[in-house]
């Protein structure tokens, strides 16, 4: 059984929750300085047990002052350890954990398609190719908001369908490395996907679903508050609005493939600058709607949509 921990500020606790570090499948690193080194710490708490990492920069970790929080996934025995060069894959129960990736070389659509062939070149790896992902998050700066459609054609060229995957579009204005314009992250599975959409036509043109089912786990986009139909944005400054109707959508989603909101285990939440205050007002909704979830919340620096204040990204499982 995989379990999702949500992001603590520090390696030193997670041995506070209980997961052994021979367990662990994959880590993501949210660090609030994009200079910060977190060898030793990683290594103290991971030994010689290596795993794909997820670095990302973010404005702040939500309600505490650290510099930096760990999420953690882990499954029993670790997983098959793959390599790539300097990357590093772990398969568990079909599941293919990917590093984020990036380069500095080129423009924004030359890093978006270096990215994603990059990742098609580490499913090789695993025997899977890009007709096995079912998550993608894109990290890219507020300066590149105007750029960011030309992420279009490169996604429709390396991205086939007929199942595309969940994805989820994320503005951080520190990059992760000097000149990366984009930073990608993704999940794969092998095995049947199946596309769970609840009729939203607009999905039919988009290299991505709203959600994607294999095995049990059902992996989702990010949500905002965007009428499906319409596709305006709902609910401008207003926090609680826009979460509700988020959650409300994801639960939309998941009845459309037979679960529902108390089936999902993780829950990452970005939440722009102007949402932070308002943010401790829809803790209620989170435990009436997802009562199960392990709750990630971090400060991005802005969302694709100016008028969205917070962004969700949910995985569950059907029991």
């Amino acid at each position: 059984m995989t379990v999702y921990l949500p992001a603590v500020p520090g390696y030193s606790l997670l041995a506070d929750t209980g997961v052994a570090a021979t367990d662990v499948v994959h880590v993501t690193e949210y660090v609030a300085s994009a200079d910060l080194s977190l060898d030793a710490e990683r290594a103290a708490f991971l030994g010689d047990h290596v795993v794909p990492i997820s670095r990302v920069p973010v404005e702040a970790i939500y309600g505490s002052d650290a510099s930096y929080a760990v999420a953690v996934t882990a499954h029993p025995g670790g997983g098959t350890l793959l390599t790539d060069g300097d990357d590093v894959l772990r398969v568990a129960d079909g599941v293919v954990y990917l590093p984020s990736v990036h380069t500095v070389s080129g423009d924004f659509r030359d890093q978006y398609r270096w990215c994603l062939t990059r990742i098609a070149e580490l499913l090789a790896v695993a025997g899977l190719d890009m007709t096995s992902l079912v998550r993608t998050v894109d990290y890219t700066a507020t300066a590149t908001r105007a750029e960011y459609p030309r992420c279009g054609r490169p996604r429709k060229e390396l991205l086939p369908g007929p199942v595309h995957p969940g994805a989820a579009g994320i503005l951080v204005d520190v990059p992760v490395a000097r000149g990366a314009q984009v930073s990608l992250d993704a999940i794969a599975a092998s095995g049947p996907l199946t596309v769970l959409n609840p009729g939203w036509a607009r999905y039919d043109t988009l290299t991505y679903k709203p959600a994607v089912r294999a095995g049990d786990t059902i992996y989702l986009a990010g949500f905002g508050a965007l009428d499906p139909v319409s596709q305006l944005a709902l609910h401008d400054g207003d926090l609680v609005a826009q979460t509700e109707f988020i959650y409300a959508s994801i639960e939309t989603v998941l009845a459309s493939g037979g679960a529902t909101g108390s089936d999902v285990t993780a829950l990452v939440e970005y939440l722009t600058p102007a949402a932070v205050a308002a943010y401790p007002s829809t803790r209620a909704l989170r435990e009436k709607h997802f009562p199960n979830a392990a709750v990630t919340s971090v400060v991005c620096s802005a969302l694709l949509r100016p008028e969205f204040l917070l962004e969700t990204v949910p995985t569950a499982v059907v029991s």
